[in-house]
């Protein structure tokens, strides 16, 4: 009787253990708000938050979705002439358009990502009708858009309650 109840004990404590741990986990890893958000609130990606205000986008990317953003780190931005960057913040609908091109309808977080490159057709179709061609080159995931500009995923699954971001090292659409 004695190790019955030590044995119940043990596994009532076990169990709530886990179950916390658990509970932790996906707390931490719920999202906290939508996908402008998510990028706002990273100091890896907060400058695409900030562009995609700057681009009137703001509706867009706070929409119910699902989205995929494509968004190009900070690093990313900096790699851009100032003069360019500056042109483009003064013409927010041709900024528009360049971030257009970062952004798909539908969630896909890298669990999806892998089954698009499994299918036979690894492409991915843009808000304004690009499409987003994905390989693997020297085991990063790479995207391409129609014009040939590459960029490497550098981070996978930032989620949104309206979707996922997905970080890239370029922009795209230059």
């Amino acid at each position: 009787m004695m190790k019955k109840t030590i044995f119940t004990v043990i596994a009532v404590l076990a169990i709530g253990f886990f179950s916390n741990r658990a509970f932790a986990q996906a707390a931490a890893t719920a999202p906290k708000g939508d996908l402008l958000d998510t990028l706002s609130a990273s100091p890896d990606y907060n400058v695409s938050a900030a562009l995609i205000r700057a681009a009137s986008l703001t509706a867009t990317v706070k929409g119910a979705g699902p989205y995929t953003i494509f968004a190009p780190s900070n690093i990313a931005f900096s790699n851009v002439p100032s003069a360019k960057l500056d042109a483009l913040m003064k013409d927010p609908a041709a900024l528009a358009i360049v971030l257009k091109g970062h952004i798909v309808s539908g969630k896909y977080g890298k669990a999806e990502i892998i089954k698009t490159l499994g299918s036979g057709t690894p492409t991915l179709t843009t808000i304004d009708g690009k499409i987003l061609t994905l390989s693997v080159t020297d085991k990063h995931l790479t995207i391409t858009d129609a014009e040939g500009n590459k960029a490497k995923v550098v981070a996978f699954d930032m989620m949104g309650t309206n979707g996922v971001a997905i970080g890239i090292d370029a922009i795209l659409t230059k």
